[in-house]
């Protein structure tokens, strides 16, 4: 593989996210259309992916033969990681929610650039941690939350409030996969959403617009989302 040039008289230093955006040896850039599988359940993990552009759905498929949606990825994350730690198939199904660009990178180009980039080690530690972190507030929001709280918690992260710099951007899942994402029912979130509607939380026409005051609510433990009876 290819080293780009980073020494200390180097104009320009490494940049994880430049390098993961070209070609090389083990590396290719990849375009999915909407709702296109990039990889399924149970198929054999060999490759890594890195969202460039776009919004990937990963969802499980139960022995029962039920459907959920377990997480919605964008622009600048990581999946498939898991073949890097002996995983030997995949554990879910990826699909393209909107046109994305991607870079997939085999086992051996992820692993040979880690060991020769420590930047882009960084990197990807970086993010690792990052994704910990949040799976473990998803696990406390499960088990200490009420669903209302928890919907209100997944519309703030779909919109991306909270990440620096971000714009918030219209949320486009339908209430049946909010239901799923947060363990309730349709006519729950359909409940819920009204309600966050008349509070001024949200406003929607085909696109759920969060606002601020979702936020302001949730930060500051108000009594507009309250808890389940």
């Amino acid at each position: 593989m290819a080293d780009l040039p980073h020494d200390q008289n180097s104009k320009a230093p490494f940049n994880a996210r430049a390098f993961l955006g070209r070609a090389d040896v083990g590396i290719t850039i990849e375009k999915y259309q909407k709702h296109q599988e990039i990889f399924v359940q149970g198929e054999v993990a060999e490759t890594v992916f890195y969202i460039q552009k776009g919004k990937v759905k990963v969802t499980v498929l139960s022995e029962h033969g039920k459907e959920a949606v377990v997480g919605i990825l964008s622009q600048g994350q990581f999946f498939g990681e898991g073949c890097l730690d002996g995983a030997k198939s995949r554990t879910a199904t990826t699909r393209a929610m909107e046109e994305c660009l991607l870079t997939s990178l085999t086992k051996a180009a992820m692993i040979s650039a880690l060991q020769a980039k420590p930047e882009l080690s960084a990197f990807f530690v970086s993010y690792l941690l990052s994704r910990n972190s949040r799976i473990e507030e998803d696990l406390v929001d499960q088990l200490f939350n009420s669903s209302e709280r928890r919907l209100a918690r997944l519309l703030l992260l779909l919109a991306d409030f909270g990440k620096e710099g971000a714009k918030p951007v219209p949320v486009t899942l339908s209430q049946e996969m909010l239901a799923e994402m947060i363990g309730t029912t349709r006519s729950r979130v359909s409940f819920f959403m009204n309600r966050f509607r008349k509070k001024g939380f949200i406003s929607y026409n085909g696109k759920i617009d969060v606002h601020r005051s979702l936020l302001d609510s949730v930060l500051h433990d108000k009594p507009h989302i309250k808890e389940d009876e």
